[in-house]
C-alpha cells in the first residue's frame, strides 16, 4: 500500500535539498508517494506539487505583507490536505514561520513531523526552540553546533551534516571552463556574486560594480569580471541594476552555467552573504561576505539577532576567517580595500585557505542527505509521540 508523505520547502535551496531528501528516501522505500510544495528540483525527483514555491518565497518584513495572499492560500490548501489525507509524515524544510503553523496542525491530527534543515533559532526568536521541541518528533541539523543546541533545550536533533558536501565541485577544470566560455586563462578573474533574488540584486549588485571599478583603478591590470546569473534573475534585471552603466568600464561576462566552476576559477569573490559563503569555502576561493537590507528590516533585525557574525562560514569557524561588511559598511571604499587584500595580499588569501581547512574539517564527511533519509524513516515508522 502506498504511503502519502508530504514534503514543503519554501525557498530555491529548500527545493534542492528537499529533492535530494526525496531521491534517498525513495531509493530505500518504494511504497511512498511524495506531494508538497517546492520548485523545479522536487519536481524532476518525483514529489506532486500542491502549490509552487516560487510564489511563497519571500525575506524580509515588507515582502511578506506584499505576497500574503499566496501565502495563506497556501496554508489554507496544505490544511485542508493534512485533515484529509493525513499523510504517515510530514517533513519541512526550514522556512520556519510557514513551516511551524503547518507542524501544529499535524500535531493535533496526530501526524509526526521530520523537521531537515534548522530554522537558526540560535540567531534569533530562540523561543521557538520551545515550540519545535513540543510540534517535531526529530530535527535533522546541518551545522556542527546546532546539534549541541537543540539538546541541551531537549529537542530530539540529529547532525546529518551539510548537504553542500554532497554537490560543491567545479564542473570542470579551469582551462576547461575558460575555453567554454572564450575566456583568457592568463587573466585575473574576479567574481561578483550580489544574490540570487531580485531585492538582493537591488541592494548590491550597484555597490559591488562600483567597488570592482575602483579597484581596477588602483591596480595597473584589467581584471575579467564574472558575475554566474541564477535562474531566478533576468538579464533585465542585471542590465537595470548596473551592468549596463558599467560595460564600458569593466570586463564584465554574465554567465548561466557551470556556477561551481566559475567560482573556483575566480581569485577572489564579492559575495552576498548566504549559502554561498560556504559554497565558497568548499571550493576554496577567498570571498568579501556582504550584506545590505532594507532599512525598516535592519532596524528590526539588529534589535533581535543575537550572533557574533552574519556568514556561515564565521559562525561555524567562531571566529572571523571572511571579511564581513554589512549594510552601511558594505560600501564600494571598504568592499574594494578588502578586495584588494584578498588577491595582493598573500599571507591573507593562505590564511584564509588553511582556515578553510579547519572549517571542512568541522563540517565532517559527506551523505547528508542519505543520513536525513534514515532518520525521517525512523521518525515514520517509530514516531516519538
Amino acid at each position: 500500500m502506498t504511503r502519502e508523505i508530504m514534503i514543503v520547502a519554501g525557498e530555491a535551496s529548500g527545493d534542492l535539498h528537499g529533492s535530494r531528501l526525496v531521491q534517498a528516501m525513495a531509493g530505500r522505500r518504494s511504497d511512498l508517494h511524495f506531494v508538497g510544495v517546492g520548485g523545479t528540483e522536487m519536481a524532476a525527483a518525483g514529489v506532486e506539487l500542491l502549490f509552487p514555491s516560487s510564489r511563497i518565497a519571500v525575506v524580509g518584513l515588507l515582502e511578506v505583507f506584499s505576497h500574503l495572499g499566496p501565502i495563506l492560500s497556501a496554508q489554507r490548501l496544505l490544511r485542508q490536505r493534512l485533515r484529509k489525507r493525513r499523510p504517515a509524515l510530514l517533513i519541512l524544510i526550514d522556512f520556519p514561520d510557514f513551516n511551524l503553523l503547518l507542524a501544529r496542525k499535524a500535531k493535533k491530527l496526530g501526524i509526526p513531523v521530520f523537521y531537515y534543515i534548522s530554522p537558526q533559532v540560535w540567531a534569533w526568536r530562540s523561543g521557538r526552540v520551545k515550540t519545535i521541541g513540543r510540534l517535531v518528533d526529530a530535527i535533522g541539523v546541518i551545522l556542527p553546533f546546532e546539534q549541541e543546541f537543540y539538546r541541551a533545550r531537549g529537542v530530539n536533533a540529529h547532525y546529518v551534516g551539510h548537504p553542500l558536501l554532497d554537490s560543491v565541485r567545479p564542473e570542470m577544470s579551469r582551462d576547461a571552463f575558460c575555453a567554454s566560455f572564450s575566456l583568457d586563462p592568463s587573466r585575473q578573474m574576479i567574481g561578483i556574486l550580489p544574490g540570487s533574488r531580485e531585492r538582493e540584486i537591488r541592494h548590491l549588485l550597484p555597490v559591488f560594480l562600483e567597488a570592482a571599478d575602483r579597484f581596477q583603478q588602483r591596480n595597473e591590470t584589467r581584471p575579467l569580471f564574472l558575475v554566474p546569473r541564477a535562474s531566478t534573475i533576468s538579464e533585465t534585471v542585471l542590465a537595470q541594476n548596473g551592468i549596463d552603466r558599467y560595460r564600458d568600464i569593466l570586463d564584465i561576462r554574465i554567465i548561466s552555467a557551470y556556477r561551481y566552476a566559475l567560482m573556483a576559477a575566480c581569485e577572489a569573490v564579492l559575495a552576498a552573504s548566504g549559502t554561498v559563503t560556504l559554497e565558497l569555502l568548499l571550493l576554496n576561493t577567498p570571498q568579501v561576505a556582504a550584506y545590505r537590507l532594507a532599512p525598516v528590516t535592519y532596524a528590526v533585525g539588529k534589535m533581535l539577532v543575537k550572533v557574533p557574525f552574519f556568514s556561515l562560514v564565521n559562525l561555524i569557524a567562531g571566529e572571523e576567517i571572511v571579511t564581513e561588511l554589512l549594510q552601511e559598511q558594505a560600501n564600494s571604499e571598504q568592499l574594494a580595500e578588502a578586495l584588494q587584500q584578498l588577491v595582493y595580499d598573500r599571507q591573507r588569501s593562505e590564511q584564509i585557505r588553511a582556515a578553510y581547512t579547519r572549517v571542512r574539517q568541522v563540517l565532517g564527511s559527506a551523505g547528508a542527505s542519505q543520513r536525513a533519509a534514515d532518520l525521517a524513516l525512523r521518525v515514520l515508522e517509530n514516531p516519538v509521540r
